[in-house]
């Protein structure tokens, strides 16, 4: 089972990594995503994951990351009890490698605006934004950190995908420096950071979550608080796409009619709903608050 574990270090430091082959796995394979798409989405869905770690209850996190590349735009959530899931809008995308030898996520995604919505149980959802500064996500998460959040931090993130497609080492982590840290803190940690082998080759090695998190403290002595797990799961539902079919309204339930069936097909996960004559027929009927008279 992949986790998410939250550690505190010494000096004011915060820590969460996770570790998310399988998770990524099963969004690759489910959107059938290319391996620059897979990579680019596989390091959305770490760092939404990374950004719930705080949450409760209820409470869930969106990441949109709205790029002028050919991927367009992606999308992750990852509610408080570890479920995730997104989609990239155009996962066929693989470009040529970069000029260091990898996968070209920064020009796949482009130059946009990153978001994050979190939904707390408020009244309103909070929502911050920031530029896109290279297209890579972790550099981007960084910047919208300290930019809209005003939480320095430092955050890398990696999906490795092997030449058959196959996904076989993802994950990431997140280190941040709470208020009233001595700044230097946060040199010395992008330092250390920068001297650390790449997130994949550490998964690869066998790394498990805690251990990312202690090496992304290095000699600040973490200690694990919390661990729980995550893994690629939808929420939608038969029921969730009748009630979408509701808020059309009975006309255009009643042209789907016409035509004998419905077929949605869920963006998150790739689950296709069919909704044949009877069902339709059903919908049109708790749309206008009666049936036929029984003969």
């Amino acid at each position: 089972m992949e986790t998410l574990v939250r550690a505190i270090g010494s000096e004011g430091v915060l820590a969460f990594a996770c570790v998310t082959t399988h998770l990524v796995e099963e969004a690759r394979r489910r959107h059938g995503a290319a391996p620059t798409a897979a990579a680019a989405l596989g390091r959305a869905l770490t760092a939404s994951s990374l950004l719930s770690a705080t949450l409760e209850g209820q409470q869930k996190v969106t990441l949109r990351i709205l790029g002028d590349g050919p991927l367009g735009g992606i999308v992750a959530d990852t509610t408080a009890s570890g479920d995730v899931r997104g989609y990239v809008q155009n996962p066929t995308v693989h470009l040529p490698l970069s000029s260091r030898r990898k996968l070209d996520v920064g020009g796949a995604v482009g130059r946009g605006t990153l978001h994050v919505t979190k939904e707390l149980g408020l009244r309103w959802p909070y929502h911050g934004s920031a530029p896109l500064v290279s297209g890579e996500i972790a550099e981007d998460l960084a910047y919208y950190l300290a930019q809209s959040e005003q939480v320095p931090s430092v955050v890398s993130l990696g999906v490795l995908v092997e030449p058959d497609g196959r996904v076989s080492a993802a994950g990431g982590f997140m280190v941040q420096v709470m208020p009233g840290a001595d700044p230097q803190v946060l040199d010395d940690l992008e330092a250390h950071v920068r001297s650390l082998p790449p997130v994949t080759q550490l998964v690869g090695q066998g790394l498990s979550s805690a251990d990312l998190a202690r090496a992304a403290l290095g000699s600040l002595q973490a200690r694990i608080v919390e661990e729980r797990p995550v893994r690629y799961r939808c929420t939608c539902s038969r029921e969730r796409v009748e009630g979408v079919l509701m808020l059309l309204g009975a006309e255009e339930v009643e042209s789907l009619l016409g035509e004998g069936r419905a077929e949605v097909r869920c963006r998150f996960c790739g689950e296709t709903y069919v909704l044949r004559r009877e069902a339709l027929q059903e919908i049109l009927w708790r749309l206008r608050g009666s049936r036929p008279p029984v003969a």
